[in-house]
């Protein structure tokens, strides 16, 4: 099933038809208040892989101070504290 048009108010409620149709490598007219504001249409890039090593490596160059639970804890609930005040449960 294609979809030639789709509103902006149908853009929640037809989200899955709006992706198959990208995928089949459709074009849908977007229509805002009766007029025409747009074209969505597929991108031709393939889609970006995760390199864990590569951002093994970025972490490492951060230098961020490596933490324990207790630590996390106690860093946690101080912010707490100073946020919402001390009689915080």
């Amino acid at each position: 099933m294609t979809m030639d048009y789709i509103s902006t108010t149908d853009l929640r409620s037809k989200t899955a038809r709006l992706v198959d149709t990208l995928r089949k490598g459709g074009e849908v007219v977007l229509v805002h208040r009766s007029k025409v504001i747009g074209r969505i249409k597929p991108t031709d890039k393939e889609s970006i892989t995760f390199d864990f090593a590569s951002f093994q490596k970025l972490a490492g160059r951060l230098k961020l101070p490596t933490l324990t639970y207790k630590q996390i804890k106690s860093r946690y609930s101080a912010y707490l504290k100073k946020k919402y005040g001390k009689n915080l449960s």
